[in-house]
């Protein structure tokens, strides 16, 4: 009894569509995107002992988690080390130093 080998070389037809990888656009901007390189420019340049007020009311339905979260990301990537704090109706975030 001889048995049939099926071909190795075989593929079954693609099912999603192939693209040149340099037609990508690179990095990630999220929703707030504008809003926390925003925050994070003023940051750079506060003076020592002064913090950001940010009004909850105006940045466009973020939750305060959502922007907390978005702001220790962008600030960890530039190399900032910040604390934060809100209240009912303000975020504030600030520079701590370096450690």
């Amino acid at each position: 009894m001889t048995t049939e080998q099926k071909p190795r070389n075989h593929r079954p037809a693609a099912k999603y569509r192939q693209v040149d990888i340099a037609s990508l656009k690179s990095g990630r901007h999220g929703k707030h995107h504008v809003l926390v390189q925003g925050i994070v420019q003023e940051l750079q340049s506060l003076p020592p002992g002064s913090a950001l007020e940010v009004p909850l009311s105006e940045v466009g339905g973020v939750s305060l988690a959502n922007l907390r979260s978005a702001v220790h990301r962008a600030a960890a990537a530039s190399d900032l080390n910040i604390g934060t704090v809100a209240d009912n109706g303000n975020f504030y975030v600030w520079r701590q130093k370096s450690e």
